[in-house]
C-alpha cells in the first residue's frame, strides 16, 4: 500500500500558516513591511533558513513581495475584486454612487452590530483612539486628514466585527472610495456645518460601540450613512445647477 509515515510539519510551513492568518485577519495589511529577517526569526522562534523558505513560498503565491533595498512587504491585492472597466463604469454613473452608499449602510450596520458584541477590548480601544484623532484633526480644519481618519474609523469597526470575508471585501470597496471613484470625501469635510455633523455622528457611533450596545451602534451607522447620502445628493444637484448656469452664461455671451 502507498502509505508513508506521517512526518512532523516543517517549521517553514508553520511560519507560512501564521503569516497567512495574519493577512487573512487583516492584521498584516496590504503594503505593510514585515520586520527584518533577524527580528522576525526571533519573534517566531525559527531559524533564518526556515523563515526564508516560508517567505519564498508566500512570494511565489503572490501574498508577499520583495522590494530591493527596502524589505519584504504584504502584496497590494486590494482592488482586484473589480476590473478596470467596471471601475470606470462606476465612476461614470450616479446610480453606482447611491447603490454604493446603500451597500455600505447594510454591511456596516451589520458590522457595527457585531462589533458591539464581538470586539475585544483592544479593538474598542483602537476605534476610540482613531475617534480622538478625528477630534484633533477637526480642530485643525484639515479636510484631507479628516477624510483619511474617517476611512480608518469605519475600517476599524469592520475589523472589530471579526468577519474576514467582509473585511477584505470592504477594504476593496474603501480603496475605490479613497481613489475618488464614487464621490469626493474631502469636499464634504470642507463645509463647516457638514464637518460638525459628521464629527457628532462619529461620536455617537463610538459611544454606542464603547457601551457595547449593538442596536444603538447599528442605528448610529445607518443614520450617519443616511446623512452622507443626502449630502452627496445635494452636492451632485448643486454641481448640475452650476453647470446649467455656466452653459446659460456662455450661451448669452455667444449671442
Amino acid at each position: 500500500m502507498p502509505f508513508q509515515k506521517i512526518q512532523s510539519e516543517k517549521l517553514s510551513q508553520s511560519v507560512v500558516r501564521q503569516i497567512e492568518l495574519l493577512i487573512l485577519r487583516g492584521i498584516l495589511r496590504p503594503g505593510e513591511r514585515l520586520p527584518s529577517e533577524r527580528d522576525l526569526s526571533d519573534r517566531l522562534g525559527v531559524s533564518r533558513p526556515s523563515l526564508r523558505d516560508a517567505i519564498a513560498d508566500l512570494q511565489d503565491r503572490g501574498l508577499l513581495v520583495s522590494r530591493a533595498g527596502s524589505g519584504i512587504f504584504v502584496a497590494e491585492v486590494l482592488g482586484s475584486a473589480f476590473s478596470s472597466a467596471l471601475v470606470d463604469l462606476f465612476a461614470a454613473h450616479e446610480e453606482a454612487v447611491f447603490d454604493y452608499i446603500d451597500f455600505r449602510r447594510d454591511l456596516e450596520g451589520l458590522s457595527a452590530e457585531r462589533a458591539a458584541t464581538r470586539a475585544s477590548d483592544t479593538d474598542l480601544q483602537v476605534i476610540d483612539t482613531i475617534f480622538r484623532k478625528m477630534e484633533a484633526a477637526h480642530l485643525k480644519r484639515d479636510p484631507s486628514d479628516e477624510a483619511a481618519l474617517d476611512a480608518q474609523f469605519h475600517m476599524a469597526i469592520i475589523e472589530a466585527s471579526h468577519n474576514v470575508v467582509m473585511l477584505h471585501m470592504m477594504r476593496s470597496m474603501f480603496e475605490l472610495l479613497r481613489n475618488g471613484v464614487f464621490y469626493n470625501r474631502q469636499m464634504m469635510f470642507r463645509q463647516r456645518t457638514t464637518r460638525e455633523s459628521l464629527l457628532d455622528q462619529h461620536r455617537q457611533i463610538n459611544a454606542a460601540l464603547q457601551a457595547r450596545d449593538p442596536k444603538a451602534a447599528r442605528a448610529a451607522i445607518e443614520a450617519h450613512l443616511g446623512y452622507v447620502e443626502k449630502a452627496v445628493s445635494d452636492g451632485l444637484r448643486s454641481e448640475k445647477n452650476e453647470a446649467v448656469a455656466r452653459q446659460r452664461l456662455e450661451h448669452e455671451r455667444n449671442r
